[in-house]
């Protein structure tokens, strides 16, 4: 567990070691303010007790009352069902994924807390603050989207920013980092248009630190306009067709 932000009335925490074996590595992530909770990209079922018992030492499941779901990958949304059984908390997630979901195992009686994030984006009101939902489609999953939070200036990124590889919870040369994103990125992430208009739209918010599902935190406004920069002109997915995939019968 690690403290991203805290002050008074607000905490944004960091799980970053709850996965093992041959699982990928996943940060999960809870911010809270006052007596409020929203739970984000929880994971799945060998995550769920661990992730249970560690937010329990922080604030009762009672207080729980959003979970958030930036896609449908089973390392985010495995223990959907067990969240929902142990929180009253409503379920956030594109409305592309939400008849999907219930394969995981969600019962039926759970399924109306499931709700749909319209394409354009949305919020919600935490203890009184507006937490956004920022679309990030094809970043990578056709209905995607990210988590902002004006009180820590935190962007929670889903998978855009991940890297795998580096034992490191902040990235503190963002130059060397980039080999530990790019494999990801040029594979995962559907191609440069969709990464210039992301860029273009986060932009306008006030972000010091961007916090992906996988890998280490970029933190500091010089390393996120690097991360910008980065990204801006990355050629990846369908740009690299022909271009180093290709498909063969």
């Amino acid at each position: 567990m690690l403290s991203l932000f805290e002050n008074s009335e607000h905490k944004n925490i960091l799980y970053n070691e709850l996965t093992s074996g041959a699982m990928v590595q996943a940060n999960q992530h809870i911010i809270v303010h006052q007596d409020e909770a929203m739970i984000l990209d929880p994971g799945g079922h060998k995550v769920y007790p661990k992730l249970l018992s560690e937010i329990g030492k922080i604030i009762s499941t009672g207080k729980i009352k959003y979970i958030f779901f930036s896609h449908q990958d089973p390392d985010i949304v495995a223990a959907a069902n067990g969240w929902l059984m142990v929180t009253d908390a409503k379920a956030y997630i594109t409305g592309l994924w939400t008849r999907f979901i219930p394969h995981f195992g969600v019962d039926d009686y759970l399924v109306d807390r499931l709700v749909p994030i319209p394409d354009s984006g949305g919020s919600v009101s935490l203890g009184g603050v507006e937490i956004k939902f920022i679309p990030a489609h094809f970043l990578h999953s056709p209905g995607n989207f990210q988590v902002y939070d004006p009180v820590s200036k935190i962007l929670y990124s889903g998978d855009l920013g991940a890297s795998l590889g580096p034992e490191k919870i902040f990235v503190d040369n963002f130059e060397e980092h980039v080999k530990y994103m790019e494999g990801f990125h040029k594979r995962y992430i559907a191609s440069n248009r969709v990464l210039k208009i992301w860029v273009d739209l986060v932009k306008s918010l006030d972000i010091e630190t961007i916090a992906p599902q996988h890998g280490a935190i970029i933190k500091g406004k010089e390393n996120v306009n690097k991360f910008y920069d980065w990204l801006y002109n990355l050629e990846c997915g369908v740009d690299l067709i022909g271009h180093g995939y290709s498909f063969a019968i």
